[in-house]
Formats: structure tokens, C-alpha cells, sequence
């Protein structure tokens, strides 16, 4: 295959897992955590470079996709050691940033006044054993690789 074809296929790629996270969230009715939403900007800005990829097939867009599912394999990888409780982190959505306890939990819990904290610790949705975070992990690393292709595969000039 040609930089270009490869380009787009991992663009198209990155575009189908934001489809899903979206159809989770907004179909499936699972909000998001916000270790979650972190996971959604690199496969955005893979989207941006496959799509200017197709216009521009340059061996460092390539390369930069690739760098984009590299960091987002990462985060996804943090959020699976979270959920798994490997580590623990100081934030909000794992309950530890903020004193839960002094809040009230009508705020949290009420609908009409704002939306519910989503835990980063807990799992939502897995598949196989592996959470959404996880299979992210393997999605991101997966497009990584065709991203490296397009960077290796010949010009299409």
C-alpha cells in the first residue's frame, strides 16, 4: 500500500474509535470519565493528520500519528493501572483529588443541578476481561502500527 492509503486508513481508523466512544456515551448512556475524554484527543489529532495525510502524504505526519497513538496507548495504559488499582493518582475522578465526604451527595447525584462525577476507578464496560481503557490501549497500538507503515511505505508522488 501507498503512504497515503495508509494514512487514511489509520485516520479512518482513529475516526471509528471516537464514533464508539460517542455511541457509548450518547447510545449506550455511559458518560465518560475524565481519564476517558483524555483518551479521545489523540485519536482527534489523528484524525486531523490522516486527513491532511491524504493531501500531504509526508513520512513525518506519519510519523506524528504515529507519535499521537503512542501517547494515547500510554494514557490508556495509565487508565487501565488505575482501574486495576496498580496506582493511584491524585485526581478527581478517582475519588482522591477531592473530599468526596464534605460534598453533598444530592449535588452529585442529581440530574437537574449538574451531572455525577464518573469514577475513573471504576469500570464501566469491559469486554473479555479488558475495559474500554484496555481496549483503547490495544486499538492505539494497533493504529501506531499502520501509522509506522505509511512512514516506511513509498511516496505516493
Amino acid at each position: 500500500m501507498k503512504r497515503k492509503s495508509l494514512m487514511a486508513l489509520a485516520g479512518a481508523g482513529s475516526a471509528a474509535m471516537l464514533l464508539g466512544a460517542f455511541g457509548f456515551q450518547y447510545i449506550g448512556g455511559l458518560a465518560p470519565c475524565t481519564m476517558c475524554l483524555w483518551q479521545r484527543w489523540p485519536h482527534a489529532v489523528a484524525v486531523a493528520i490522516g486527513a491532511l495525510g491524504v493531501v500531504v502524504p509526508h513520512r513525518l505526519l506519519a510519523l506524528a500519528g504515529a507519535l499521537s497513538m503512542l501517547v494515547n496507548a500510554g494514557i490508556a495504559l495509565l487508565h487501565t493501572g488505575v482501574e486495576r488499582a496498580w496506582w493511584t493518582l491524585n485526581l478527581s475522578c478517582t475519588g482522591a483529588g477531592e473530599d468526596l465526604g464534605a460534598m453533598d451527595m444530592a449535588t452529585l447525584l442529581d440530574p437537574t443541578i449538574g451531572e455525577a462525577i464518573v469514577l475513573c476507578t471504576e469500570v464501566a464496560w469491559s469486554m473479555l476481561g479488558l475495559s474500554m481503557a484496555s481496549w483503547n490501549g490495544i486499538a492505539s497500538l494497533a493504529l501506531m502500527g499502520l501509522w509506522i507503515a505509511a512512514a516506511r511505505a513509498s511516496s505516493d508522488r
